[in-house]
């Protein structure tokens, strides 16, 4: 990756940066009044305040931490400059019920967050953003040096920046940048050219990992095929270890089964692919279909992070109007956490229409509250979530707006006994198989103590 500098120069910047963080260091936790030989684990997420699933995975895996480990500090660079360590905490705990210890985080605010942003590299937008990530990376060094390093937001090329300064690293990864199945959807010759150089780069990046952690079966099989991916330059590579994201249950299961109203739920920061679109459309066909749902609402809770977040809801907004289904759509943004747990209380179905979803806590959230899932019928929401459990269903699969119409349909048809078996089935499964505890049995389990050795 640095092949193309002269590495006299490599050498001058790497020592520049690692002898000034190294002082920045000592200075952090003397403001703490911490020792100076307190480990130092760091956190690379540059959008730890935008209360998505990712981040709820962040902030329990440093709370883990903090509670297992008292004798590190956690370390987490965010771009999240117009936050303060206090709201940022706050957050967490309006957002995820999760509270932890100010004494012993410390924040890296970064001021070049602009260089992973998607609307930066309107072309060759993968490698704009991968190389982006190296930047913001050097800039994260240079303020502060960890004893370790984990990515838990998938810029895969920080980590073989991180380990050129001799930084053990791992990584947390939620969904592969590129894999093959993508690349077998690019039909252009040159479009596909590029796709395969940038895998390469990709899995000679990923491959610096010491700890590889992923978030779901199919995020397992699609970093494994990255991984494979030629040449390996005779780097030996970690096997990626399945850690399903923490998800609330315990609140959610306390929620009664009964006494759900015609609302559709979908729990999603407002992002392209998520396809809030779909969800809309399919709540037009559904009253196109059968107009005796017309008091059903379609209420979409999610993070919006930014003025290009902004500028989807409203597309969201105009496209539920130009269906003439406004008055039933309603949108809650940056939701608190107790509000969100109300409108699980009350809802009967939930949404989740992305393609190919890498796992979906929403699609969990829903489960352990009772709300019966209808789900894009691929990725981890197919293959890990909405399971048969007991050989029975837990949910739905769809595809199109008509059938995640059909689907809900099916579920506000399904007799008293039916709905409320299929409720507690799906609890059962999602408490079960994705509690707070599983998660940070995984994260133990995964090895990542050894980078602080």
């Amino acid at each position: 990756m640095f092949g193309f500098i002269p590495f006299g120069l490599v050498l001058m910047v790497v020592a520049f940066i690692y002898f000034r963080a190294q002082n920045q260091r000592r200075r952090v936790l003397d403001s703490l009044s911490l020792p100076p030989t307190t480990k130092t684990l760091a956190f690379f997420h540059p959008y730890c305040n935008a209360g998505g699933g990712g981040e709820r995975v962040l902030w329990v895996a440093v709370a883990y931490t903090q509670r297992t480990r008292p004798d590190i500090l956690c370390v987490v660079y965010t771009g999240d400059i117009g936050a303060t360590k206090e709201s940022i905490l706050e957050k967490a705990q309006s957002r995820f019920s999760i509270t932890l210890d100010p004494s012993r985080l410390h924040f890296v605010f970064l001021t070049k967050r602009i260089l992973v942003e998607d609307s930066t590299y309107p072309h060759l937008t993968l490698i704009g953003q991968s190389m982006g990530s190296v930047g913001l990376v050097l800039e994260a060094l240079s303020y502060f040096m960890p004893h370790a390093y984990i990515d838990t937001m998938g810029y895969a090329f920080t980590l073989p920046v991180v380990r050129l300064f001799g930084i053990p690293a791992g990584a947390y990864v939620h969904y592969p940048t590129v894999s093959p199945p993508m690349i077998s959807r690019v039909a252009r010759p040159i479009k596909l050219a590029y796709y395969h150089a940038f895998m390469m780069l990709y899995a000679l990046a990923l491959r610096r990992a010491q700890v590889l952690m992923v978030n779901s079966t199919w995020t397992r099989k699609h970093v494994a095929a990255v991984l494979a991916y030629p040449p390996t330059l005779g780097w030996g590579v970690v096997r990626p270890r399945v850690v399903y994201p923490s998800c609330d249950t315990r609140e959610m299961e306390k929620l009664p089964l009964e006494s759900r109203e015609q609302i559709i739920l979908s729990i999603a920061q407002f992002r392209p692919e998520k396809d809030h679109a779909m969800q809309i459309r399919a709540l037009h066909a559904l009253l196109q279909a059968h107009p005796e749902y017309s008091k059903v609402e379609l209420i979409l809770i999610g993070g919006c992070r930014n003025e290009q977040d902004q500028a989807r809801v409203d597309g969201l907004r105009q496209l539920a109007q130009d269906l003439g289904v406004q008055d039933r759509v309603t949108f809650r943004l940056n939701e608190p956490y107790p509000s969100m747990l109300a409108y699980l209380r009350r809802a009967s179905v939930g949404l989740n229409t992305m393609l190919d979803e890498h796992f979906g806590i929403n699609v969990v959230e829903f489960m352990a509250a009772g709300v019966i899932p209808i789900v894009h019928a691929s990725g981890g929401p197919l293959e890990d979530i909405v399971v048969p459990f007991e050989g029975k269903n837990t949910g739905y699969h769809a595809k199109t707006p008509e059938t995640f119409a059909e689907a809900i349909h099916a579920a506000f048809s399904l007799s008293p006994q039916e709905d409320r078996a299929m409720r507690q089935r799906a609890r059962t499964w999602a408490v079960q198989q994705f509690s707070e505890a599983e998660f940070e049995a995984g994260w133990e389990a995964s090895g990542w103590e050894k980078l602080l050795q």
